[in-house]
């Protein structure tokens, strides 16, 4: 299991983190998501095997949520 912060663009509406949370909490090998709205950050815990971390990326970037970093959680 690994676990990743993504630092997005800043959210504009609470009802993002709805729609962020319901879209990768339903992909295969994704755990678990907590999406910060104050801090406009995703921690994503996923299966490696399952998942990558660039195809998190590409699936937030799909939603129209722009990434500025991303880091390893310890």
């Amino acid at each position: 299991m690994k676990t990743v912060k993504f630092q997005l663009e800043p959210l504009t509406c609470p009802s993002c983190i709805n729609k962020i949370e319901n879209v990768l909490s339903r992909k295969d090998g994704v755990k678990e998501v907590k999406v910060l709205f104050n801090s406009s950050k995703v921690k994503v815990s996923f299966n490696e095997e399952t998942i990558t971390p660039a195809e998190i990326i590409g699936i937030l970037h799909k939603l129209g949520y722009p990434l500025k970093s991303a880091e390893t959680a310890a």
